[in-house]
């Protein structure tokens, strides 16, 4: 059974960083592209960065580029999202999602399968 696990959020002065994890498990990772999305309230869902299944080409949202890094290693199955410079606006559920079409994927609807999410807070 594919499962996508969150990890790493927390509370974050600005300015601070932090490391978000997606443990993917049931699965070929490599055989995936895997997007982190997040989800601020009254706030649509937003597509933060993909990576791509084949190439590791990545994509990232206009707000978090230079600031966000993704990154995967298929061996250990974990994706990772590197947040440095956090603004206050970066606060929300942040989930991994994975999405068995080639390229890199940049459309939410285009993820089948999503983990739970993990909180990150941003504030003073």
């Amino acid at each position: 059974q594919l499962q996508l696990v969150e990890s790493g959020g927390g509370l974050v002065q600005p300015g601070g960083s932090l490391r978000l994890s997606c443990d993917a498990s049931g699965f070929t990772l490599r055989a995936y592209a895997i997007g982190w999305v997040r989800q601020a309230p009254r706030k649509e869902r937003e597509g933060v960065s993909f990576i791509s299944s084949s190439d590791d080409n990545t994509y990232y949202a206009d707000s978090v580029k230079g600031r966000f890094t993704i990154s995967r290693d298929n061996a250990k199955k974990m994706v990772y999202l590197q947040m440095n410079s956090l603004k206050p606006e970066d606060t929300a559920v942040y989930s991994c999602a994975a999405s068995a079409m080639l390229g890199t994927p940049i459309a939410t609807h285009q993820y089948r399968y999503w983990g739970q999410g993990t909180q990150v807070t941003v504030s003073s």
